[in-house]
């Protein structure tokens, strides 16, 4: 097996083939549109000792979050504790890979002749796992407790057989059990597809020589980042920011990141952050590894294996119980406002010296919006969760790209209008791009957008974690800030609340109108400089007004 190099590399294109596989198995079999429309969730395998092989991602932010979950499952049922048929489910953020509680993550142990070989393994955000608020998601938690039900690892299958103890807990304790329990039960089948094609794989080419080609994938991604940190630039960058939370409750808080890459390594220390606070902007150190993790790949540019072994080089250091790497018992619900924010410092900081790899600030926030109460159709509840697109920063060489997902929410969708206006029976307005403050430059910032509801139903109460509200995306060599994210409910009266970053719980009533407005991205260069082409594409487009045309770029003919 050692000389046969076609065996090793089918083996290890069939082990990235299977993490894909399982991707699709679960969006499938699942039951919520945040899986199977919005796709947040991965799925993935690592070796015997945790270790990552392969992943089928939806959510960048996921990236590296299943080997530290199977690793938790690891350390907790040693000593052949773990059995063949056995599931494991943990959401608990403070270790094991942790997020925030809604991030559910289910591990099989995989055997082969009595021989644990590998581990199937995914997380997906569930529609409801409790807690104070509906969908879990809630913008005013003080402490854990408050955000859902805790799973620090238990077995939900045990030798193959249910969990009824485990199984009625959860069902009693989320709102929505038909939806939760349906996409557990899509994460167990995508974990048993991983377990099929692993033990096709060992009986065709035998144990020894799959845990070979294992070995030699995480080998191969080792040596790759070993290579690429070549071409790095080398020394010390530093970048302050801020998380902004709740403005009423102490916000913003300042970050800060010295980044050291040598020819050897790639250092993020975030020490001299804000310590842990007690509303739901903070995340785990798992969180933030995460998070790095995506910036780190990034920054390597374009390569074709991403396993443990690509990470060897990478450190992270923290405070202890900082605001980026929080300890039980501080609220998380809102995580990827730190841990995104994190690894848009590390982008900060790089960007003017990386400018063909990374362009000026996107809106950064996952802008989650929720809206719940009855459709006035059947009189049944309903419940929206669902993240929200705007501009990203332009490059050197490009505009912005426009309505896109933040960078911590990688290649996932939005809920179609068609499909939410006909299952929960809301109404939408508008949704349109949001041309209002692009960070001009040589090369413009990506658009924004803008989302219009009408409120149908009495009682339905909306809520919102925006950051970027008050500190807009930056922009790199001389082009202009974007704009900000925010929110305005317009009563039926004529008043209004906001521009609001964060809302918590707001009810609303019939004819009441919500106003979601998502941020655009940093430019890039001298906006005097910009193409008298791209000028006047923009205003055919009305991406820009003759105003702007005329004040910012020195358009004569606006």
């Amino acid at each position: 097996m050692k000389k046969d190099v076609f065996a090793v590399e089918i083996i290890q294109d069939s082990l990235l083939a299977i993490g894909d596989e399982m991707f699709v198995a679960l969006a499938r079999s699942s039951m919520s549109p945040v899986i199977y429309e919005v796709l947040d969730y991965a799925c993935g395998l690592t070796d015997a000792k945790g270790n990552l092989i392969s992943q089928g991602n939806g959510v960048t932010s996921f990236i590296g979050m299943l080997s530290p979950m199977v690793q938790r499952v690891i350390e907790k049922f040693d000593n052949g504790k773990l059995h063949e048929g056995d599931v494991i489910i943990i959401n608990d953020p403070y270790v094991g890979g942790g997020s925030h509680l809604s991030d559910v993550g289910l591990v099989l142990p995989i055997f082969y002749k009595g021989e644990i070989i590998a581990y199937s393994a995914n997380k997906a955000h569930w529609t409801e796992v409790g807690g104070m608020d509906p969908g879990s998601f809630t913008s005013n938690s003080n402490e854990i407790y408050q955000e859902g039900l805790q799973l620090p690892g238990v077995k939900l299958y045990h030798k193959g057989e249910l969990n009824e103890a485990v199984y009625e807990i959860i069902a009693t304790n989320v709102r929505l059990p038909e939806l939760s329990i349906g996409d557990m039960f899509a994460q167990v089948a995508a974990l048993k597809t991983g377990e099929k094609r692993i033990a096709e794989l060992c009986q065709k080419f035998g144990a020894e020589s799959v845990k070979l080609s294992i070995q030699r994938l995480l080998d191969k991604g080792e040596k790759i980042v070993e290579l690429e940190l070549q071409h790095l630039p080398k020394g010390e960058f530093y970048a302050e920011d801020f998380i902004e939370g709740d403005p009423l409750k102490g916000g913003p808080y300042p970050i800060k990141v010295k980044v050291t890459i040598s020819d050897e390594e790639f250092i993020c220390d975030f020490r001299g952050s804000h310590p842990a606070v007690n509303v739901p902007v903070n995340c785990s150190q798992f969180g933030l590894m995460a998070s790095v993790r995506v910036m780190f790949l990034a920054l390597l540019g374009d390569i074709d294996v991403i396993n443990e072994g690509v990470f060897k080089r990478l450190t992270i250091i923290t405070d202890e119980n900082s605001i980026v790497s929080a300890k039980r018992p501080h609220p998380v619900s809102m995580n990827f406002e730190a841990r995104i924010g994190a690894a848009d410092l590390i982008w900060k900081a790089l960007a003017p010296h990386l400018p063909e790899r990374l362009s000026a600030g996107h809106l950064q926030s996952v802008c989650t919006f929720i809206l719940t109460g009855k459709n006035p159709e059947n009189d049944e509840s309903f419940l929206i969760v669902e993240p929200s697109v705007g501009g990203w920063g332009a490059a050197n060489d490009e505009d912005g790209q426009s309505g896109q997902y933040c960078m911590g929410d990688g290649e996932t969708y939005n809920l179609p209008v068609e499909i939410a206006e006909t299952k929960y029976g809301i109404q939408i307005d508008e949704y349109s791009l949001n041309c209002d403050g692009a960070g001009v430059g040589q090369f413009r910032g990506g658009l924004g957008v803008r989302r219009v509801y009408t409120v149908n139903h009495d009682g339905q109460k909306v809520s919102v974690n925006l950051g970027r509200h008050q500190f807009a995306p930056f922009g790199l060599n001389g082009g202009g800030e974007g704009s900000h994210n925010y929110l305005i409910v317009h009563k039926k009266d004529g008043t209004k609340v906001g521009p609001v970053g964060v809302l918590a719980n707001y009810e609303l009533q019939k004819g009441d109108r919500i106003e979601l407005v998502t941020a655009t991205g940093g430019g890039y260069g001298n906006p005097l400089e910009r193409s008298t082409e791209a000028i006047e594409r923009d205003l055919l487009n009305e991406y820009i007004s003759e105003e702007v045309a005329r004040k910012q770029y020195a358009y004569l003919n606006a």
